[in-house]
């Protein structure tokens, strides 16, 4: 599934001020009979069923029972519908206990829901992400699950690294479950059907010596059964489980190495040369 879409790639202020001002109505031509809320979740219920690339506003006109050119009273176009888009599926549960009470049940649900949000959306796994345009819903998100983590008495980057580290493994996961099903509508043939026919030629490698470890696992070890994700998942927290122990003895952490990334509303010391170049006309 390669990137066909870049968040943050259209208008930042009309995308943030369609995102928290929402009750702004356009002002020009006649009384408005759609809403931008409207609009958004016509476009995710399309991506839903037939990904993010069969969305354009001739499409969402079409659902929506509108002339393409209205939809442009709404909002500019599809760059700033897709970051619409993407602050409104990650909106987070109403209910206030809804992640747990102690901080690993908080991390554990996390990504549960998380890989449950990529198998509801996996046009999702599409979108670059780097630069997000930071709406409520996943500023909500994340106010939630920081207030339910801080007791792990991590330092704030190291938080920001817990949530980073638990989208990228469950990321992982997921795009490897659409790869499976891509493959699947592809080629017509299921798993079963085609690792079967790999079969005799795999058991025949097997038997030659060149491989003396794999030829020695167990055979259920590419099998089903195993729950690789959960796996995955239970190491993640059992890890975490030791560095909150090991804090708490003792609280002075050494200053961590300095990484490729930085918060994404950070900006750069002034005077600073950037190579971002002028913005595009």
């Amino acid at each position: 599934m390669e990137s066909i879409g870049t968040s943050g790639s259209g208008d930042i202020k009309r995308t943030l001020e369609l995102l928290w001002e929402p009750e702004r109505r356009p002002t020009r031509g006649p009384k408005p009979t759609l809403s931008v809320e409207r609009i958004v979740l016509a476009a995710i219920e399309v991506a839903d069923a037939e990904g993010i690339d069969a969305v354009s506003m001739r499409r969402l006109s079409t659902e929506l029972g509108t002339g393409t050119m209205s939809l442009y009273r709404y909002l500019p176009g599809k760059a700033e519908l897709l970051d619409l888009m993407l602050d409104r599926v990650q909106k987070p549960s109403e209910e206030p206990t809804a992640l747990g009470a102690t901080w690993r049940e908080a991390v554990e649900t996390l990504a549960r829901e998380t890989f449950a949000l990529y198998r509801r959306h996996p046009w999702l796994l599409q979108i670059n992400q780097a630069r997000p345009v930071l709406g409520p819903g996943t500023l909500d998100g994340m106010e939630k699950v920081l207030v339910l983590i801080r007791p792990m008495g991590l330092t704030d980057p190291e938080l920001l690294s817990v949530l980073i580290m638990v989208d990228g493994y469950v990321s992982g996961v997921a795009r490897s479950h659409a790869h499976e099903i891509e493959a699947v509508k592809q080629t017509g043939r299921t798993d079963t059907e085609f690792w079967t026919e790999q079969g005799p030629y795999l058991d025949q490698v097997m038997r030659s010596g060149r491989y003396p470890m794999m030829a020695s696992l167990s055979p259920d070890t590419f099998g089903p059964g195993f729950d690789h994700f959960e796996f995955g998942l239970q190491r993640i927290l059992a890890g975490l489980d030791t560095l909150v122990a090991a804090r708490r003895a003792d609280p002075a952490p050494a200053p961590p190495p300095p990484g490729p990334c930085a918060p994404v509303w950070s900006t750069p010391p002034e005077g600073t040369a950037t190579d971002d170049g002028p913005p595009a006309p």
